[in-house]
């Protein structure tokens, strides 16, 4: 079987906020339109709850994440919070207007939305992560008082594998247009051709006319770079018949590009604008980026013609203690955290990412894959994984729902999100394999007598040739993989032929042979690094890259060691809930480099040294009882209790301590996580030793050490420069010490600022072995939107302002609000034991 990369001199693209569609300029004065902002003055209710009465919220809301925790009427699959059924409603002034068109605008309801206005119902909207809109204008009432209402059933409240959260959990527009006008998503920019010396612009615009006579007008486009200035213009002529849309094209050049990148993220504006005899009518503001990618079988990806590896981490869409309606600016945090380590691209699982989201990524330099979906024809089973179907109502997802709506939900998630920048993949779905019997039964991993053997580290036990026999004597079934992965890939590229059609396949041999690989233009690898060379020996023509990796230094080695792997997705960048079945209280998967509140894991120190070439240097400690090594008997040196278990190490990082902090005399074990290439330990100014980074094969430097109270100092020099890491012993407990992030917050409603409260001693040493609860006290204008210690089995109530900490350690975050400035003092205390003060004002 053949099977060719379609472009592989692709070229690239672009970005656009759907939430900042309309944004008008100085110089178009005339505009009749209006972009507002609908998020505010909502009010929300739970049926069949115990308080079922109305009460003001603004969105984005999850009303799941106000819930406590609960192990009985919860379902660990999704984080052991409730789903129920809610609705929202909210009044807003508008008169109809026979010249303009109204559209209200969801980036994101979850999920099995219905949406009236003024008691019309305007239509139903099953999955929970594409958006969609609806045209007001025929409902809207004469004297401009109207009423919005949104019924969402999250009645099904297990029906994915992880957290989902529940309600309108993403940003929504109220958008006013003249009704000759260019629609939502109407607006598609590409680069055909990038170089140094100039880059093609090839705009698709579409004008739609709602009036009831043909409308001729001027289109101009004026393309700004990041500091405002014109770099180029461009205008043509058009006219579109009543009540049809027509799609008008305009081709510019801009000169000396500042191309879009990792390191430098330069995004470009087109300033659109509709006139009619001078006048404008209508402006629509598109954010772009020039690039080129590539990916290649035999040497990886590109970016700019420039080789690099794709070092990237799958995120869920919940951000810990604001679940899954999610500031901003604590996605910001997050992002600057995974970037400090290494990171340049996030695979957003197993799900399209909100336009707020994937804006960020252009903003900061972060390369996406975009994902559709995680169910096809058939269900996955929430609980278990691999046992395939669904088995009672609760259970039920998208699958119900995937032949009607699969394409829309694609095709609307591609229209929303195709301008920006940073995507570089579609990803059609993840780990589908399991849910067609045929394809896990082929690879003979399962039900085979006749193999013994871990999946996760032995080739397939059937050859090819036994692979294509089963499966074309396997029982057929109703749907067939290879042919919906044909859809969904042809419905992608219907949209978007200028970025690569991926999919993270957990059974890639069978994927091969089954059709399913051949609508793919890369195929990603679920937890398969033993079969990189199997797949590019016998599929030579197919990219390869890891789109779901553990954080360990053995799947990075397999990478780097191979041209021909572009990268790799890490499982996962932070902490989610959900897929904790029968785990209580574990709330999720620790599988994180950072936690739910997002503090730095023992993994993202190792991940950081391996993904950076600036020095880094990190203490972990264990005592010997617990620690994975042991010590030689004939050199005295730390080695492993179980010879190689480096190389077969999964999920979750080993365990480990971030201090120094023992019985005196106990035995222990110090790791340091390092790219330096020599290291020397230190205890209490003694030399314990100098290694060299060479002698490891698990890249963890180790030393063997009886505790003494006092200082640990590690040592390190890279090419020169010498770096060093410290672990104090910590005196008691004297006072919390409190950082922020922000100072100054702007009164909006969405600004938040995270407050970090850490236990320390008379000496400022952090104390990370006593958890006293510690209380906030929040004295000024801002929201609490609550707490968190960052914890796998945290399952204290998260709206609140107290907290018993882990490692002495907690996170609050206060959010501005709207009704007025940010003046506000921020305490905390844990008994006897005080805090500094935080102040923060008005932006």
């Amino acid at each position: 079987m053949e099977h060719k990369t379609k472009f592989l001199s692709v070229k690239k693209i672009i970005g656009l906020s759907v939430l900042n569609l309309v944004i008008l300029s100085s110089s178009a004065q005339n505009v009749t339109q209006n972009n507002t902002d609908f998020n505010f003055n909502w009010n929300f209710k739970l049926e069949n709850s115990q308080n079922s009465n109305w009460r003001k919220v603004n969105l984005p809301h999850d009303w799941s994440i106000e819930a406590p925790f609960d192990s009985i009427k919860g379902e660990g699959a999704t984080g052991y919070l409730p789903g129920g059924m809610g609705w929202y409603k909210k009044n807003f002034n508008l008169k109809p207007s026979k010249n303009h068109t109204t559209y209200l605008l969801f980036d994101g309801i979850y999920n099995n939305s219905e949406v009236w206005l003024n008691d019309k119902k305007l239509g139903t909207h099953p999955y929970g992560y594409s958006p969609f809109y609806y045209d007001l204008s025929a409902n809207l009432k004469s004297n401009g008082a109207n009423e919005v209402k949104v019924k969402v059933d999250r009645t099904r409240y297990a029906d994915s594998r992880w957290y989902t959260g529940s309600g309108i959990y993403r940003n929504v527009n109220l958008i006013t247009k003249y009704n000759l006008h260019i629609p939502i998503w109407g607006t598609y920019i590409t680069t055909p051709k990038v170089d140094s010396q100039k880059s093609n612009i090839h705009l698709e615009i579409k004008v739609k006319n709602n009036f009831d006579k043909l409308e001729n007008f001027e289109l101009n486009t004026v393309f700004l770079d990041n500091k405002g200035v014109k770099v180029a213009e461009k205008s043509i002529t058009g006219k579109v018949n009543a009540h049809k849309e027509e799609k008008f094209i305009i081709e510019s050049v801009v000169n000396n590009p500042k191309l879009w990148d990792i390191n430098n993220p330069n995004l470009y504006t087109a300033v659109t604008t509709i006139k009619q005899n001078g006048k404008v009518i209508d402006e629509n503001s598109t954010t772009f980026g020039i690039r080129t990618i590539k990916f290649d079988a035999n040497t990886g990806f590109y970016l700019n013609g420039k080789n690099m590896k794709i070092k990237g981490v799958c995120l869920h869409h919940d951000a810990g203690l604001v679940g899954a309606a999610v500031p901003k600016d604590v996605w910001r945090r997050r992002f600057e955290k995974l970037k400090e380590a290494g990171v340049n691209a996030i695979r957003i699982s197993h799900n399209p990412g909100s336009d707020e989201f994937i804006s960020l990524c252009d903003e900061m330099g972060i390369m996406v894959q975009d994902e559709f979906f995680d169910e096809w024809d058939n269900p996955k089973d929430k609980r278990l994984n691999m046992k395939e179907k669904s088995v009672d109502y609760i259970t039920r997802g998208y699958t119900e729902h995937f032949q009607e709506w699969a394409e829309r939900d694609l095709k609307n998630t591609m229209l929303a999100h195709r301008n920006h920048p940073s995507i570089i993949q579609w990803s059609i779905g993840n780990e589908i394999e399991w849910t067609y019997d045929r394809n896990a039964q082929a690879t003979g991993f399962f039900n085979n007598m006749d193999w013994s053997g871990n999946y996760f580290w032995s080739l397939p036990p059937n050859s090819i040739e036994v692979i294509k026999e089963k499966l074309q004597t396997l029982p057929k079934e109703k749907y067939d993989i290879g042919v919906t992965a044909q859809k969904l890939a042809k419905w992608t590229k219907e949209m978007d032929t200028t970025r690569y059609v991926i999919a993270n396949c957990i059974l890639p041999s069978s994927s091969y042979e089954s059709g399913y690989a051949d609508a793919l233009d890369i195929i990603g690898y679920s937890y398969r690094r033993v079969v990189y060379d199997y797949g590019h020996t016998n599929y030579p023509n197919l990219p390869i890259m890891g789109t779901e990796n553990v954080a360990q230094w053995h799947e990075w080695k397999a990478i780097m060691e191979r041209p021909f792997i572009s990268g790799t997705f890490l499982w996962t960048g932070i902490d989610y809930m959900g897929e904790s079945n029968k785990k209580w209280p574990e709330k999720g998967t620790p599988s994180g480099i950072l936690d739910y509140a997002g503090f730095e894991k023992p993994s993202y120190h190792m991940m950081k040294s391996l993904w950076n070439e600036a020095p880094e240097l990190y203490i972990a400690t264990q005592t010997l009882d617990k620690s994975t090594y042991k010590i030689d008997d004939k050199t005295g040196e730390p080695v492993e209790k179980k010879k190689g278990a480096w190389e077969k190490a999964l999920w979750v990082w080993h365990d480990v301590n971030e201090h120094w902090e023992y019985n005196q005399g106990t035995q222990t074990i110090v790791e340091v996580y390092s790219n330096c290439d020599e290291v020397e330990l230190f205890l209490n100014d003694r030399s314990l030793g100098k290694k060299k980074l060479i002698d490891f094969e698990d890249r963890i430097y180790k030393w063997a050490v009886p505790f003494e109270a006092g200082k640990l100092t590690a040592k390190g020099t890279k090419s020169g420069r010498i770096i060093s890491s410290e672990r104090i012993t910590p005196k008691q407990a004297h006072h919390i010490q409190l950082t922020t992030d922000k100072t100054e917050l702007r009164a909006d409603g969405y600004e938040v600022a995270h407050i970090v409260a850490q236990i320390m001693d008379a000496k400022n040493n952090p104390v990370k072995t006593i958890n006293p609860e510690i209380s906030f006290t929040i004295d000024g204008n801002l929201k609490v939107l609550g707490v968190d210690n960052g914890a796998v089995d945290n399952v204290q109530k998260i709206q609140s302002n107290k907290i018993i900490p882990s490692q002495g350690r907690c996170l609050l975050i206060v959010q501005s609000k709207k009704d007025g400035p940010v003046s506000a003092t921020i305490k905390a205390n844990a008994k006897e034991i005080r805090s500094n003060t935080i102040q923060l004002t008005n932006k």
